[in-house]
């Protein structure tokens, strides 16, 4: 298994998955990111409490930015659009229109393999990225997502677990503007890029040019029908490697319902 420090609790070919039923898959479309952020945290709880199956919600979001535990204030936008802290993992990044998300709320089968768990959504999203034309999209070694030599990141992850379930996840840069990424450190590294699929193969690649394989791949990937394998090309400081968390990102989410932004 490619960048874990050690060997996975499963074999490749293995389910990360407690359960062997069918993902129920949720097309949402658009959804405001605080609502959405409520249902996941609705599901969560459902799925701890045994009383739902394991859930996908695919979504996109209107224009946002979301700051992870390890966000620092250098990380923070410089052009006013709102941030919500949020208690996943990570730094600061953009969500909004042309950009495709996917939030997996898995119990994942014990012991609970984190590690294991972000390679098998990275090996989905490596697929399809090779899949749809961009061969060499792979891994830094010491940074999460995917990423297109020498240094452009297509696609970022960032997950929470509590009770052994999944919340958060990913979000694959399809045809989405990169504006908003020239006002904040994306995911706390300033020396790298960020692209689109549709920037990298010159055509325009859509949310729903890739919505199926995404969620193929995913399911794939979770039920080990797709095999972490090493597609790394480089390595790179960890980004949030002995940074302690903010007192923004320690705020509960009731106040952050409240007051929307900060």
């Amino acid at each position: 298994m490619s960048n874990a420090p050690r060997e996975p609790f499963f074999p490749a070919d293995r389910s990360i998955r407690a359960s062997k039923d069918s993902v129920d898959i949720r097309y949402l479309g658009e959804v405001d990111y605080l609502e959405a952020w409520d249902t996941q945290a609705a599901l969560a709880a459902d799925r701890a409490a045994g009383s739902i199956g394991d859930t996908i919600l695919i979504l996109t979001h209107p224009s946002v930015y979301t700051a992870g535990k390890r966000t620092q204030p250098e990380d923070l936008p410089t052009n006013g659009l709102a941030v919500v802290d949020v208690d996943r993992g990570g730094r600061i990044t953009w969500h909004g229109p042309g950009q495709l998300v996917a939030y997996p709320i898995i119990k994942l089968a014990d012991p609970v393999d984190v590690v294991d768990y972000v390679r098998r959504l990275e090996e989905a999203l490596i697929k399809v990225c090779r899949d749809a034309g961009i061969k060499d999209a792979g891994r830094i070694d010491g940074r999460s997502g995917v990423w297109v030599p020498p240094d452009r990141k297509v696609a970022a992850l960032g997950i929470r677990i509590t009770r052994g379930v999944t919340m958060h996840g990913l979000a694959l840069n399809c045809d989405n503007t990169l504006e908003y990424y020239e006002h904040i450190v994306p995911c706390g590294i300033s020396d790298a890029g960020v692209t689109t699929m549709t920037k990298e193969l010159g055509r325009d690649i859509s949310v729903e040019d890739m919505t199926a394989p995404l969620v193929d791949a995913l399911v794939q990937a979770l039920e080990g029908e797709l095999a972490v394998a090493d597609h790394t090309f480089a390595s790179a400081p960890d980004p949030t490697k002995g940074l302690p968390a903010q007192a923004r990102a320690r705020r509960d989410h009731s106040d952050q319902r409240s007051k929307g932004t900060v």
